[in-house]
């Protein structure tokens, strides 16, 4: 079972055809925390946030929330590579939730995570 971006949500949201065949086709997915409130954020009404509530239950997926051992990891992250790779908050949350949990991450953003050891990147593109 694969993490999925932020990202790829998104262009599924924006009715991209790649990105609605590939969520459909990993149902059961799971999204970090740091995703859903990136997501809730950006809908602009009530009926878009049903839509997106309706979305996660058809695809199975879990949202995962911010652990100790996930905000221990994502500090350390950014301790390791904001400076020389300007990785931010978001990211990191979001790579530590896939290290941690030991599952690859699917993202059409690789350049944001490419730099972290040990993550595996699945790598989307529109």
């Amino acid at each position: 079972m694969s993490l999925v971006d932020t990202d790829v949500l998104i262009w599924n949201l924006r009715g991209n055809p790649a990105a609605a065949e590939l969520l459909d086709g990993h149902r059961g997915f799971a999204l970090s925390a740091v995703t859903w409130m990136e997501l809730v954020q950006g809908v602009r009404d009530s009926l878009e946030l049903r839509t997106l509530r309706q979305a996660l239950t058809f695809w199975q997926a879990d949202i995962i929330h911010v652990t100790e051992s996930i905000s221990a990891r994502a500090c350390y992250l950014v301790e390791e590579h904001t400076l020389a790779q300007s990785l931010q908050l978001a990211d990191a949350m979001i790579a530590a939730t896939a290290l941690e949990l030991g599952r690859p991450l699917i993202t059409a953003n690789d350049r944001h995570y490419r730099f972290i050891p040990q993550l595996e990147l699945q790598v989307f593109r529109p």
